[in-house]
């Protein structure tokens, strides 16, 4: 008989994927701080410096279904301990850099550790939280994104005082070893948790589907598409916010928050950062309560309404400030929907494995970014919030009149019943 896990195990194992996704946030967004340092010593150009993070996020995403397939296979341990030697390797290989191509090879290595880790992470939690998806997949996803909070301000002070490449060093041998020692305390559930009965307002299947089977699935790729068209006006957006305020003339403006006086962009920046971490784990929370089209359609208008703003007023230093902060409060929260309504769908034996697939939408919205860079060189930026708010009120759409009744037939099918006018198919 298999031994049933105590109540507090599946909080334990959600505190250290979280912990796990804090030590790989910097390999994402403390990069900047590496770039002009690195540029200083070897002229090679900022832009031959930054593909290397491009080649970073081109792995940590698209290698992330092969990396679920072995949680799903061998349970999260080796996997997370196989990320933990792979992101130290990467800094080290950084650090000792003088070409090029060794620059690259490490962001390469860097990006498969950092897949490895986010999408067992994230995969676990699905499978301890199927009642709580939403806030599980929430709450470690903002790890991602708040893990940069405690380490980039002592990376930016290594680097004034001993160089990059100590930085580079110690803190990939410092983060690699805790992702290491944090795999071993990590396990998947020993039997597959049964959803309560409260959360019987939210559609969730009876049948474990694999990701074969799954990608067969038009559901899948409406889902697909949505994660696609959100995903590209947030990245375009977050790649574009510095050159907007300076063509907005705001960059520089002092704005008076609470007592505190802060440059109008650095003060956008670091509220989008705290917003984006909030929104994750609230609208996950959101979600399981009052459904994921629901909460998919309330996040994706109100990022259009924010974009709206930002175009008619956002000219206005605080304006432009609260706009920003507005929209990436509600754009982080597809790293938290979309991986809890695949799980509902499709079952949580296989969650990592298809959360892992439906992932790899992130980098194929990462491809339109330079469109959306074209877009505003050739008719500024009105083309390019009039795009992105294009996406989100068609993906808003989508979630309510396409996404909804879609799923609810799905399910109604692949569990052999009929769902009652007006409710979800549940899981017992």
């Amino acid at each position: 008989m298999e031994r049933q896990d105590s109540s507090s195990a599946k909080w334990w194992q959600l505190a250290f994927g979280i912990l796990c996704m804090a030590m790989i946030a910097n390999l994402q967004y403390g990069w900047t701080l590496f770039v002009d340092p690195i540029d200083a010593k070897y002229h090679w150009g900022r832009a031959a410096i930054q593909f290397a993070f491009t080649l970073f996020v081109a792995t940590e995403t698209w290698l992330v279904p092969v990396e679920a397939w072995f949680v799903d296979r061998y349970g999260p341990r080796v996997v997370v301990c196989f990320g933990g030697v792979m992101i130290a390797l990467a800094w080290v290989l950084n650090a000792y850099a003088s070409s090029l191509p060794v620059l690259y090879a490490g962001s390469v290595i860097g990006g498969i550790g950092a897949g490895s880790v986010y999408g067992t992470c994230v995969g676990n939690a699905l499978k301890w939280f199927p009642d709580r998806r939403g806030l599980a997949a929430g709450a470690t996803a903002a790890g991602f994104g708040a893990g940069a909070a405690l380490t980039v301000v002592p990376i930016a002070k290594m680097i004034a005082t001993s160089g990059y490449e100590s930085a580079f060093l110690y803190f990939g041998l410092g983060q690699g070893a805790v992702v290491v020692v944090m795999s071993f305390l990590l396990r998947k559930p020993s039997v597959s948790a049964p959803v309560r009965r409260k959360s019987l307002r939210l559609p969730q299947t009876q049948v474990d589907r694999t990701p074969r089977e799954a990608v067969r699935t038009p559901v899948f790729w409406v889902m697909y598409a949505m994660f696609v068209m959100v995903a590209s006006g947030g990245l375009m957006a977050a790649a574009q916010i510095a050159p907007i305020a300076h063509d907005f003339r705001v960059a520089d403006v002092p704005v008076s928050i609470l007592g505190l006086q802060m440059a109008a962009l650095t003060l956008a920046i670091s509220l989008d950062r705290i917003f984006d971490g909030f929104g994750r784990p609230f609208f996950g929370y959101v979600s399981d309560r009052i459904g994921r089209e629901n909460t998919m359609f309330i996040a994706f208008s109100t990022a259009a309404f924010a974009v709206i703003l930002l175009l008619a007023y956002g000219r206005t230093p605080l304006v432009f400030v609260f706009a920003t902060a507005i929209y990436f409060g509600v754009f982080g929260e597809i790293y938290s929907l979309f991986p809890a309504t695949c799980g509902d769908t499709f079952g949580s034996k296989y969650a990592a494995s298809n959360a892992g697939l439906l992932y790899t939408a992130k980098g194929s919205a990462a491809m339109l970014v330079p469109f959306g860079s074209m877009v505003a060189a050739a008719y500024g930026w009105t083309a390019v919030f009039g795009l992105i708010i294009g996406l989100n009120v068609a993906a808003a759409a989508l979630a309510m009149f396409v996404l909804r009744p879609m799923r609810l037939r799905y399910l109604a099918g692949s569990q052999g019943t009929e769902a009652p006018a007006g409710r979800p198919v549940q899981a017992i």
